[in-house]
């Protein structure tokens, strides 16, 4: 099985705190992320939220592995009633008075391929507006 590695960056004129922020604060992610019920940058916190695409919504599934403040986060995300497992990890990169963010999705590849809303082009744009226009949105506002 060829192992998919999505990889976004984007840089920000804001300092890392304020990045962090953004990715970690319920309140906050819900103006540019989903609405999440819950979310605590804790290891091992499961957290679920529902998106989709015009074909249906689906049930997210998460949980937190890995929390070094200010520099990573990553969780698991799966689909309720769906096969495959895949890990979203968000890296800060302080630059001067800007932050570099690296988004990485790992394991597209264990998604049903039968499924074309699971198809890589559709996570790739996907991360690349959630990133690249509503937090950058976000945290000009800020």
């Amino acid at each position: 099985m060829n192992k998919k590695l999505l990889v976004i960056e984007r840089t920000f004129k804001t300092p890392v705190e304020k990045v962090w922020r953004a990715i970690t604060d319920k309140k906050q992610m819900k103006e540019w992320y989903f609405d999440l019920k819950e979310f605590k940058a804790e290891v091992g916190f499961e957290f679920q939220f529902n998106a989709g695409t015009e074909n249906g919504e689906y049930l997210h599934l998460c949980k937190v592995t890995e929390v070094i403040p200010l520099k990573k986060l990553r969780y698991s995300w799966r689909y309720d009633g769906y096969p495959g497992n895949s890990f979203v990890t968000f890296e800060l990169f302080p630059e001067g008075e800007f932050t570099r963010l690296k988004l990485s999705h790992e394991g597209l590849e264990s998604f049903p391929k039968d499924n074309k809303d699971f198809a890589s082009t559709n996570f790739e744009e996907g991360w690349g507006q959630i990133i690249g226009a509503f937090l950058k949105a976000h945290l000009e506002k800020m």
